[in-house]
């Protein structure tokens, strides 16, 4: 005779969602626990030893054809850019990266493969599974600021060797490597109010990319110590905007100095569009820097405003950024346990800051 209800009894092999189900954590941390944490990921040892109890109490056992094809190694490393082409024009911000990149990576003995999914005519990265041809290299590289956190998710979780240039902290077990922005543009907030500058306004675009919080949070964080907390949590020191050619203008511009704003900053981004048109209205508007007011720039200017007068604000140190990201992903090929400090930024003195108007120093 038949059972009645549902049987007790397994069928197939229990996976790594059953585990971490069970041990009440996310399946990139089973991942990482049972893979021997090869990423060198920091965990508490209460995490590690829940994980463990689960899969002994289901009878976790690796996929072994999953590990052989793990174990296999071709010497190649991957390389995904997020941006609309790829970064390989002299002038784009990516390229002393990718330098940086080839340098260390033939240094170590890999050749690289450059992932184009983002250039006109490609695959986008956008697409379901896109990111699965980076895994014809024994670990991938990523840049950008928009990664779509779903498809990166999944290659980490199984425990695929991948860092991103840039702090990505959000995404559990993604090993990244970045610059050191909010010390960076602190000090260029230290430097203008050195000058004499006490009302300072920020633009940055409207999204939540870690390069764009980090740049702020340091920007707060100075303006707080050089004008005071209430300074720094004025709503109108920073401003976020989706379009920055329509909402800076040169009325805005002016509008901002009637206001007492002596100092603007701009973070830099992939697209250069802060920066871009704070410079644009500025000059529109008949103003001068560092006569009229002061400018500063949180990063490199974009290619085509590279001629003009060199901003002040910081230099970021692409190439090392390239080089520190490589010896994250051969350490985490071959097993050891390996973490890279952020990169420093070095302040740029530029030309286009000085005392307020009516101020000579």
């Amino acid at each position: 005779m038949a059972e009645k209800g549902p049987s007790r009894q397994r069928r197939g092999r229990p996976r790594q969602a059953e585990v971490a189900r069970l041990a009440g954590v996310s399946q990139t941390t089973v991942s990482l626990v049972l893979g021997g944490n090869k990423q060198g990921i920091a965990l508490h040892e209460d995490t590690r030893a829940r994980v463990l109890a689960a899969a002994r109490e289901l009878g976790y056992v690796p996929d072994p054809a999953a590990r052989r094809l793990a174990a296999a190694r071709n010497n190649l490393l991957g390389v995904f850019s997020f941006t609309a082409t790829f970064p390989t024009a002299v002038e784009h911000s990516y390229y002393p990266i990718l330098v940086g990149v080839e340098q260390e990576a033939a240094a170590q003995g890999y050749d690289l493969v450059l992932f184009t999914g983002s250039s006109p005519g490609g695959a986008q990265a956008g697409d379901p599974g896109a990111l699965n041809r980076v895994r014809l290299a024994d670990g991938c590289l990523f840049l950008g600021r928009h990664v779509p956190d779903d498809q990166l998710r999944k290659l980490v979780v199984d425990g695929y060797p991948a860092v991103h240039i840039g702090r990505r902290d959000e995404l559990e077990g993604l090993a990244w490597v970045g610059a050191d922005y909010v010390a960076a543009s602190a000090e260029v907030v230290r430097r203008l109010s050195a000058l004499g500058h006490r009302r300072i306004v920020l633009v940055r675009e409207d999204d939540d990319a870690p390069a764009s919080t980090d740049r702020e949070h340091g920007f707060r964080t100075a303006l707080a110590e050089c004008a005071g907390p209430r300074a720094a949590d004025d709503p109108s020191a920073v401003v976020r905007t989706t379009h920055p050619a329509d909402d800076i203008t040169p009325g805005w511009v002016r509008d901002r100095l009637a206001q007492g704003v002596t100092a603007f900053v701009a973070e830099e981004t992939d697209s250069g569009a802060a920066w871009r048109a704070l410079h644009t209205a500025v000059a529109a508007a008949g103003l001068d820097a560092p006569d009229d007011l002061s400018l500063a720039l949180l990063g490199s200017p974009p290619a085509d405003l590279a001629a003009a007068r060199p901003p002040t604000g910081f230099d970021i140190p692409r190439a090392e950024l390239g080089a520190a990201a490589v010896r994250m992903l051969t350490a985490q090929l071959s097993g050891e346990e390996h973490t890279e400090p952020l990169v420093a930024c070095g302040f740029r003195a530029g030309s286009t800051a000085g005392p307020p108007p009516g101020r000579t120093g």
